[in-house]
């Protein structure tokens, strides 16, 4: 039996070169396609050893039982359809591995990616040399996605599915995708300058950074902002523009950071309990509405970047008294 070699085989060569497919699973793949094919047209031999070997230089096929030659006539036609198929499959699913394998080494930064597709649940992403998978828990919500979109993602794992084929997931909430993002926008991030202590973010809401430098006369805060607000702005955009972003300056002085991180409000005091991992924060009352926020947003945005629940107690204001 002889396998269409002028377009087939070449094809299966040039696959192999340009996705660096290794020939011999395009090998191995034939033979199994060969084999599978025998089989379904000579149910009787199901239980027998049947073996079939690839002539890599003709592409000619024979089918083997215990090394002899039993390939019937008229059998390559049928085998060659039908072997096409299977190794067409199995070239994509070795393709897929190979792009997956070179996704494996960004997992943990961020690309760029294209929505081809959109299902009104899951969003699917060109990011070059594959297709990415991004998951309604992973996507920003209500965020909207529409075909030819450009999104800025974080390669958060890869991870096979049901059919065992390799699927890059991407993530839009991450908070590492804000991490990722300083480090683009802020040369200083990015050569470790300004080091993004903690963040704590309710994607598309809002989000808090813990910045600190070691080194003297560095401002890391402003680092962050830029002029005029110009990187944070930038990082903001890429979010999709709607999620603010509060950058502070990280203080070993848990009291201090503490008060800090509930920023824009002002606190009158802090007491903390390390024990209970609980602080209680005192502010006055026409503070109380900054401090906690609209939906409790900015309280609990501080307590997840502080590490203590956080208890508001209101005081009146001198008018008041």
């Amino acid at each position: 039996m002889t396998i269409i070699k002028t377009e087939f085989a070449l094809a299966l060569n040039q696959v192999a070169t340009e996705r660096g497919i290794s020939p011999d699973d395009v090998i191995a793949s034939i033979e199994a396609a060969v084999v599978a094919a025998y089989k379904r047209e000579y149910p009787q031999s199901i239980d027998d050893e049947i073996t079939t070997k690839i002539n890599k230089d003709s592409g000619e096929a024979k089918i083997l039982k215990d090394d002899k030659d039993i390939t019937p006539p008229g059998f390559g036609r049928i085998a060659a359809q039908t072997a096409k198929q299977v190794i067409l499959q199995k070239i994509r699913e070795i393709e897929k591995k190979t792009v997956a394998s070179h996704y494996k080494s960004q997992i943990g930064t961020i690309l760029k990616g294209r929505v081809i597709r959109y299902d009104g649940y899951n969003a699917y992403l060109d990011i070059g040399k594959a297709e990415a998978l991004l998951p309604k828990e992973e996507q920003i919500r209500n965020e909207h996605y529409q075909v030819n979109d450009s999104l800025i993602v974080y390669l958060k794992e890869i991870a096979d599915d049901k059919f065992g084929n390799p699927r890059i997931i991407v993530s839009r909430s991450n908070s590492r995708l804000i991490e990722e993002l300083f480090k683009r926008e802020v040369p200083e991030v990015a050569n470790n300058t300004v080091e993004i202590k903690k963040v704590a973010r309710a994607p598309g809401e809002r989000a808090k950074i813990a910045v600190f430098s070691s080194q003297g006369g560095v401002d890391p805060v402003g680092a962050c902002v830029g002029q005029k607000g110009v990187r944070v702005q930038t990082v903001t955009d890429e979010l999709g523009g709607t999620e603010k972003i509060d950058i502070i300056q990280w203080n070993q002085d848990k009291k201090l950071f503490l008060a800090a991180a509930l920023s824009p409000a002002k606190i009158t005091q802090v007491e903390i309990d390390e024990t209970t991992k609980r602080a209680k924060v005192t502010v006055d009352k026409k503070e109380a509405p900054l401090a906690i926020g609209k939906g409790g947003i900015n309280v609990n945005l501080a307590s997840q970047l502080a590490g203590f629940e956080i208890d508001i107690v209101q005081t009146k204001s001198k008018e008041e008294n």
